[in-house]
């Protein structure tokens, strides 16, 4: 019923930049939480960034100052900027999102490499 579909990934050098979108479709209420996870090889997943639907956002603090999350309602979309991106950034990308009384969604997934 809930589609999440993911673009924006790539490989740059480091340095470069990539804006990734998540557009939400489907059964859908009111998304209370949008928001990034990624998973380096290796690594356990972890939270990237997320905002409320009020527009409250928080970041991981390695990403602070370089990455920006933004939401649009209107389009259920959720989007993350990132600039100066750092090869520590290279992982596997997820959206989430949280609707009340419903378990989490994650998208896909999506790629993103930072090498030179």
């Amino acid at each position: 019923q809930v589609q999440l579909v993911e673009s924006g990934g790539g490989s740059v050098q480091p340095g470069g930049s990539l804006r990734l979108s998540c557009a939400a479709s489907g059964s859908i209420g009111s998304i209370n939480l949008m928001g990034w996870y990624r998973q380096a090889p290796g690594k356990e997943r972890e939270l990237v960034a997320d905002i409320f639907r009020g527009g409250i956002t928080r970041y991981t603090d390695s990403v602070k100052g370089r990455f920006t999350i933004s939401r649009d309602n209107a389009k259920n979309t959720v989007y993350l900027q990132m600039n100066s991106l750092q090869p520590e950034d290279t992982a596997v990308y997820y959206c989430h999102i949280a609707i009340p009384s419903h378990a989490p969604y994650w998208g896909q997934g999506t790629q993103v490499t930072v090498s030179s």
